[in-house]
């Protein structure tokens, strides 16, 4: 029977001197640290989720009392005094971390979500829909259980083999999106996602995400390149789910991507077009800064045509992504992502250390 590991060792910085003690007890007590009203919604809930499988943090709980009371710790290294982001709760029965959001139940974006999430394909890459709750309380209100995910770059990229993965899975679920007649509309780096529980294999806190789950203690991520991860499309919440053969157009000066040259809230406009062009600039925004990435050039340019009726359709540019990516060299994709303004004695310097940096992950295959 193996020994139990020992509990990891609180760093210094995490204890307050007596002074800022009664200074952090005071602001406590004044309820600098009181649950905001979007955080009472899911006080509200706690009971109500925990009976079907899902623990939210202490915080939530009807008794929280704040932990650092009585103690010499900062509060903003316990976990409890974290404010809500995006509601986070843990599954009883497997642990994993999962993201619940309320939804009105007669929302197109619950809809949308709903009959995605329903189909199995390897293209699909939008959010996981693990099951949707009745609201206890609001009978208008529905409670949607997704897994946790995190920013799609966030960790940077690194690698030219790292961006074409994204590439690869975002074309492929944008194309799927389309053949199954729903246009986004949102598109925008903000609205893909990751799972990146390869890149932590410890995890990470949902709010505080550069530090491990107790919210102590810094974290750093594996490389990407040797540990795939997964991308998805989220946030429905003005995307359309188009009948065969009903058209596309809609009006609406909406979503993150006001460069869109014919958003229009009184000309109707192809919804299937507006995705097109914000994929192919979120691309540009992402990787044009980087010196080898002039690949791409072809494909953004066609995806960012000024008139709509000259961007090719969806299925299209997913051929000419196809063809563009099996052209370049294999080796290619391990080579480290140099922005165009860096100078060429410290990208001599950055490929030297990029290249020791791989050799060490590459050995740590071989050393248990």
């Amino acid at each position: 029977m193996s020994a139990q590991a020992s509990p990891r060792r609180l760093p210094h910085y995490v204890f307050a001197d007596d002074e800022h003690v009664e200074r952090y007890r005071r602001s406590t007590l004044k309820g600098d640290y009181d649950l905001i009203p979007s955080e009472n919604f899911w006080k509200d809930r706690q009971q109500f989720l925990f009976d079907h499988g899902y623990t939210l943090r202490p915080r939530y709980w009807p008794d929280w009392r704040p932990s650092w009371l009585e103690t010499n710790m900062h509060p903003i290294y316990c976990e409890d005094s974290i404010m809500l982001l995006v509601i986070d709760a843990r599954r009883r029965d497997t642990n994993e971390l999962v993201a619940i959001k309320k939804f009105r139940r007669d929302s197109q974006e619950l809809h949308v979500a709903r009959y995605l999430s329903s189909i199995r394909h390897p293209h699909n890459h939008t959010v996981p829909i693990h099951e949707v709750l009745d609201d206890p309380h609001d009978s208008g209100l529905a409670l949607m259980v997704m897994p946790y995910l995190r920013l799609c770059n966030d960790p940077d990229f690194n690698t030219i083999g790292e961006v074409i993965d994204f590439i690869n899975q975002t074309l492929e679920g944008l194309a799927f999106m389309h053949r199954h007649r729903i246009a986004h509309r949102d598109i925008a780096v903000e609205n893909i996602m990751m799972d990146a529980t390869a890149l932590y294999p410890d995890g990470h806190h949902p709010v505080r995400i550069d530090y491990s789950p107790d919210g102590i203690h810094p974290v750093s991520p594996r490389p990407r390149s040797e540990h795939r991860v997964q991308y998805y499309y989220i946030d429905f919440g003005i995307a359309c789910h188009f009948p065969n053969g009903a058209s596309p157009l809609v009006v609406g000066d909406v979503g993150r991507d006001a460069t869109v040259p014919e958003l229009s809230s009184d000309i109707p406009y192809d919804a299937f077009k507006v995705d097109i062009y914000a994929l192919g600039n979120l691309y540009a925004k992402q990787f044009e800064e980087y010196k080898d990435m002039q690949f791409m050039v072809p494909l953004i340019q066609r995806m960012k045509q000024p008139r709509p009726q000259d961007r090719p359709p969806a299925e299209d540019i997913l051929v000419q992504w196809e063809n563009i990516r099996n052209s370049q060299p294999k080796n290619s994709y391990r080579w480290r992502l140099s922005p165009k303004s860096e100078p060429a004695i410290g990208r001599m310097l950055n490929d030297t250390v990029a290249v020791a940096w791989e050799g060490i992950n590459h050995l740590k295959k071989y050393v248990k």
